[in-house]
């Protein structure tokens, strides 16, 4: 079995792959201040209560965004798992041509997430996720990674409101029923899901452009995606567990690297 971690700023998910298969997945708080240990007995318990065992893990992989936590979960992975874990980074191969400026700026979970949407569903694509940040990567018709778009998140804009804002309070990020609407909490739900399906769909039409309008399709991944996907005209499909989907992929193309 296969341990994969994409780690956020906000979530760790992590899942268990049998070959191809996705046993299971979590997603469990990220917390810079948890020990190796710490995380090693929370993600043993979830193994057990799930009827696995993380003696069974052949080998770990690891994407994120989060430097001050990886030292805790490559030591994790070496005490619990016994395996050292591979890092989503300069060196490994995924397959895919990077046209940054700088290379070593992408994100890793966004070399991840394109990775696994032009394996899945070939090029031109786009990929939407929706996490601390909001992301938008273009991938060409050869799997070549062309750049993209970073927006503030659409839980960082709510809570800026909150905390900036003395009289709105924090409020749930659910679809309110109109926009126009009779009091704050729904003026501020509508503003953050009306307002962020019109920001995607006009940064999404505008990278249309660029490419050529032959975007073969528009995926959304993360937490909130649903949410957004349902108000937007531009995304057609929705893959929550498209950056697990990718760490295995990339897992597959580096087996000769994982070190026993």
């Amino acid at each position: 079995m296969i341990l994969v971690f994409d780690v956020g700023n906000t979530n760790i998910v992590l899942g268990v792959y049998k070959g191809k298969k996705l046993l299971n997945y979590w997603r469990i708080s990220t917390d810079k201040n948890k020990t190796s240990d710490e995380y090693g007995v929370l993600i043993n318990q979830l193994f057990e209560y799930n009827g696995l065992s993380l003696k069974d893990i052949e080998a770990v992989i690891i994407s994120s965004v989060v430097p001050p936590l990886m030292y805790s979960l490559q030591a994790m992975s070496i005490k619990y798992c016994n395996k050292k874990p591979l890092i989503i980074g300069p060196g490994i191969k995924t397959g895919m041509n990077i046209r940054y400026d700088n290379p070593r700026e992408v994100g890793a979970d966004r070399i991840v997430n394109a990775v696994a949407a032009y394996e899945k569903y070939g090029g031109p694509i786009i990929v939407v996720d929706f996490g601390t940040a909001t992301t938008f990567c273009a991938i060409s018709e050869k799997g070549d990674y062309l750049g993209g778009v970073i927006t503030p998140g659409i839980k960082i804009s709510s809570e800026a409101l909150f905390e900036r804002a003395a009289k709105l309070p924090k409020v749930q990020l659910v679809k309110p029923k109109s926009v126009i609407c009779r009091n704050t909490i729904n003026s501020i739900q509508a503003g953050l899901t009306y307002g962020y399906a019109g920001l995607v769909d006009n940064i999404v039409n505008r990278m249309k452009k660029e490419l050529g309008d032959k975007v073969k399709t528009v995926v959304a991944t993360g937490g909130l995606s649903t949410l957004i996907a349902s108000e937007s005209n531009t995304i057609e499909k929705i893959d929550k567990l498209l950056t697990l989907e990718g760490l295995r992929i990339i897992y597959e193309r580096n087996k000769d690297r994982v070190a026993e």
